[in-house]
């Protein structure tokens, strides 16, 4: 009997410590992202958008994505450039410029159709997130999202996909398994596992409304490779 007594004060005492240490220390060094979330351009949940394969509204704030202390977007002010025409609406150095609040003057539109965009981190990042705000002042559904990382700007050497909804591969990159969602101002985070390359590719193919490409802001939470 004394030594379960012992045991329970034991596993108690134990508990007492671990609701009284840093975050830092429950997770093993991680700690929240800086992700600053723009205000939100509508309200409610959206009805009449009839996407196969669509995410369910969580219905409340996206928990806090925990990585290594010192993780912070290693995309802010890189260079990006795309696979089509220039933009018909801003610039591309607008997608990676800090600016997510989605507004006109805010976004960027490319050409209708397949449309690839390629951040350049100009130096090889261990990666842990990837956030994309497509369009947030509207409800939408985005098609064919892909999302890839390689070590050398034609996408040949170790390409790693780590998001794909694209369900019928009418991208050519192959199928993916990744559910369609719903367009927010909390964006759409991907956990990209501690990858590690130099390059995020982003790729998209129009949406339920209409055949064009945009981007609000990209941001690449992670930390230089040692």
């Amino acid at each position: 009997m004394q030594l379960i007594r012992s045991g329970i004060f034991a596993a108690a005492a134990l508990a007492l410590c671990l609701a009284a240490a840093p975050v830092e220390a429950q997770t093993g060094g991680l700690e929240p992202i800086p992700l600053v979330l723009p205000k939100p351009m509508f309200e409610g949940t959206p009805e009449n958008i009839k996407v196969p394969n669509l995410e369910k509204p969580l219905g409340k704030p996206r928990p806090p994505f925990l990585a290594p202390a010192g993780t912070v977007n290693v995309a802010l002010n890189k260079p990006v450039t795309c696979s089509g025409p220039d933009p018909t609406v801003g610039d591309l150095e607008m997608i990676t410029d800090g600016d997510k609040e989605g507004g006109d003057g805010s976004y960027v539109e490319l050409a209708p159709g397949l449309q690839r965009v390629t951040i350049d981190l100009e130096a090889k990042h261990t990666i842990y997130a990837v956030v994309i705000w497509h369009f947030h002042k509207q409800a939408r559904v985005y098609n064919d999202v892909i999302v890839q990382v390689a070590d050398d700007p034609d996408f040949i050497t170790n390409v790693r996909t780590i998001f794909n909804n694209d369900h019928d591969n009418s991208a050519g990159m192959g199928i993916g398994k990744d559910l369609n969602y719903i367009e927010t101002a909390e964006g759409k985070l991907i956990d990209a596992k501690g990858v590690e390359a130099r390059y995020v590719r982003l790729i998209s193919n129009g949406n339920n409304v209409n055949a064009l490409n945009h981007y609000v802001e990209v941001e690449v939470y992670g930390k230089p490779v040692q």
